[in-house]
């Protein structure tokens, strides 16, 4: 593209900005559309999906053709640099889009049978009975950790003890619970 004809495309965005001048935005979208297309198509894009961003962008030349600054580039260059955002925006939504329906964690919960609420309650109350047994300390840390979701060095902070303590409280909580868990159930 020689200097003459980008003036001229700069004068003919400058009369869509300005007037909304028809014949000027035709005369653009004649000679733009094919080639961004043809640009979008070699980033891997599909006919369908490079038309459809086309549409948008010289959308974006009729509304926003005020917003085009021909001491800063060309016409050429602001079109293509909205092309380029456009397919990368795109690409990000078509990233984010897909899901697998078939997920567990998007499958609602099976219905649980009386059977299994019944043990599911004898199973939290052994536990919450183990949990008693233990010495307030590793208690308190165990609570701290996993009803109230804090971490080791909150916990510390928050008793002023030393990390390592509170680590060797939890470890002991957990071993005294399996012992007498594994009791319980045996």
């Amino acid at each position: 593209m020689d200097a003459e004809e980008r003036q001229r495309f700069a004068a003919l965005a400058k009369a869509v900005a300005d007037d909304r001048d028809q014949q000027a935005f035709s005369i653009l979208f004649d000679y733009f559309a094919p080639r961004l297309k043809a640009w979008l198509m070699r980033q891997k894009m599909t006919s369908g999906e490079a038309e459809e961003l086309v549409q948008e962008i010289m959308i974006v030349l009729w509304h926003k053709a005020e917003l085009y600054d021909a001491t800063r580039s060309s016409l050429s260059t602001w079109l293509f640099r909205i092309a380029r955002n456009r397919r990368i925006d795109m690409q990000r939504r078509a990233n984010t889009r897909i899901f697998d329906e078939t997920d567990p964690a998007l499958q609602p919960p099976a219905d649980i049978g009386a059977e299994e609420i019944i043990a599911n309650d004898d199973r939290d109350a052994k536990i919450r009975a183990a949990v008693g047994q233990l010495p307030e300390e590793q208690r308190d840390m165990l609570r701290a950790a996993f009803f109230l979701g804090q971490s080791h060095s909150e916990i510390a902070e928050a008793t002023g003890l030393p990390l390592g303590t509170v680590k060797s409280r939890i470890r002991l909580a957990f071993g005294k619970l399996r012992k007498v868990l594994e009791r319980e159930i045996a």
